[in-house]
């Protein structure tokens, strides 16, 4: 039995004089070529990351930050396209000495070559930077998702457990645990930022599998009898961490400065590592006779910092729909 609301539909969409009979088979033949040319891919289908994509690529701010963190990245990876001096030679006669022919950011306190020095630590200060977030993910996304997805007394302890941890700011958190380590290099410092920083990424895991755990397609898999663990991994985790990336992308750059931040405090890394927080820290006190040693650092620190906001205020522009132009 035909339902009337649909037979309605039928005849406002059929062209007038057109014979019912002749429409229908209209449409099967246009049905059948539509997926004729899906399967063939002649027709683009498209994704929310490939929507994305698309804003990214038309969004300036988000060229910007790419190009800045592109030029930075190289740097940290490969410094020697950049300088082939090596930054532990130094000449204790040019102590301080300003810009100069070829010492383009001048000398450091122990003569040696400021340039090559800043460029070094590019590779120290991103590694910290994506090292800790990767840490943080880690701990965000597992206790966040099995938060969300089995909650109850589950999810109160856990819940409770992220509290006691946002309790404690993450440079004091990351202070008081430095502070009773023997040795300060990457590791422990990437550790100690680890330790206080991943409850922002479980939050936001935790409401979004929350959101997604309901909808028809996970229910469907649960029905058909999948795995609680492939339920998270294939089905909910997907479609939960497009605010994670967001996060995760600004978090880098935060997590740079705060580097920068407890190594300026003396309770970050130690010599004979090269980071830009390290010659801040040795610069502060020669700020009136040399400013070149603090403005080096802290330009290509901001920088860095600045390409991360853009490309995640862009990311996050992108992925939300409410917020494309």
């Amino acid at each position: 039995m035909n339902d009337p609301r649909t037979d309605a539909l039928e005849e406002q969409a059929r062209p007038e004089g057109l014979h019912r009979e002749t429409y229908a088979d209209r449409v099967d033949d246009r049905a059948d070529e539509l997926a004729s040319a899906a399967a063939a891919g002649d027709i683009e289908q498209t994704s929310l990351w490939q929507d994305a994509w698309r804003q990214l690529r038309r969004n300036p701010f988000f060229l910007v930050g790419a190009l800045l963190f592109l030029v930075f990245a190289t740097m940290a990876v490969a410094p020697g396209l950049f300088t082939s001096t090596d930054p532990r030679v130094c000449d204790l006669a040019r102590s301080g000495d300003g810009p100069q022919p070829g010492a383009p950011f001048g000398f450091d306190i122990q003569g040696c070559d400021y340039y090559a020095n800043v460029v070094h630590g590019a590779g120290v200060s991103l590694a910290i930077g994506f090292l800790s977030v990767l840490g943080v993910l880690a701990i965000g996304v597992v206790v966040g998702a099995l938060a969300g997805y089995y909650g109850g007394w589950i999810d109160s302890l856990l819940a409770r457990v992220t509290d006691i941890f946002y309790g404690l700011p993450l440079i004091l958190g990351a202070i008081i645990l430095l502070s009773v380590l023997p040795e300060r290099g990457v590791l422990e410092v990437s550790l100690a930022l680890i330790a206080f920083g991943w409850m922002t990424a479980m939050r936001l895991v935790r409401s979004n599998v929350i959101g997604v755990k309901q909808s028809d397609y996970v229910q469907a898999a649960r029905a058909l009898g999948a795995r609680t663990g492939r339920i998270i991994v294939r089905h909910i985790l997907p479609n939960a961490v497009a605010p994670v990336l967001v996060y995760a992308t600004i978090a880098v750059g935060t997590i740079i400065a705060s580097e920068a931040t407890l190594t300026f405090l003396g309770v970050g890394l130690q010599l004979p590592e090269i980071s830009w927080g390290l010659q801040i820290n040795a610069a502060q006190n020669r700020l009136r006779d040399a400013p070149h040693l603090i403005l080096f650092p802290s330009l290509f620190l901001s920088l860095t910092v600045l390409a991360f906001i853009l490309m995640g205020d862009a990311l996050r522009d992108a992925l939300d729909p409410k917020l494309r132009r």
